[in-house]
């Protein structure tokens, strides 16, 4: 019965190292199974964090798509055509600075949340116009960007100042 393990164990050892090194890479890459269990949007396939916005002692919990690739942040919502209550999209940026987007190719119109180094609302550009290719701007350096559907920080009450947190 031993020869039956250690012969299984040496043959698994045989087939690992006959395996590509993109295997090995990618297993050494393997987010812990917490990260691995994330959900993913169906239709973006970015992964989906939490997010709440902190009005005071209120909290506003979203599920945001997080756009933390350059290809990501270049699509951002284009082409989408509807964005939940409490959904969104959050752009982060590793350096803070002044950030600015545009509308093209996005038939949703969009509040623009320009979120500063402190994780408080610098601005917010609401009611985007859809597929318009004026720039919208951040007031000051931008650590990260939320989207919106259009209308929800008006409704919800979230103002400059209000602090995100993801």
């Amino acid at each position: 019965m031993v020869r039956h393990i250690l012969a299984g164990s040496v043959m698994a050892l045989a087939l690992a190292a006959c395996s590509t090194g993109e295997s090995a890479t990618a297993s050494a890459q393997t987010p812990a199974p917490a990260a691995a269990s994330a959900a993913v949007h169906p239709v973006s396939g970015l992964r989906v964090i939490d997010l709440t916005v902190e009005r005071g002692a209120k909290r506003l919990a979203f599920k945001v798509e997080l756009a933390d690739t350059q290809e990501a942040q270049a699509r951002g919502l284009m082409f989408r055509q509807s964005l939940g209550d409490f959904e969104g999209m959050i752009f982060p940026s590793g350096t803070p600075q002044p950030r600015s987007f545009w509308m093209k190719n996005t038939p949703l119109s969009l509040d623009i949340i320009f979120i500063g180094a402190d994780g408080r609302i610098l601005n917010i550009a609401a009611n985007t116009e859809p597929y318009s290719l004026a720039s919208v701007s951040s007031k000051g350096n931008a650590s990260a960007v939320l989207e919106l559907r259009a209308g929800r920080a008006a409704a919800l009450g979230i103002v400059p100042g209000d602090k995100v947190v993801f």
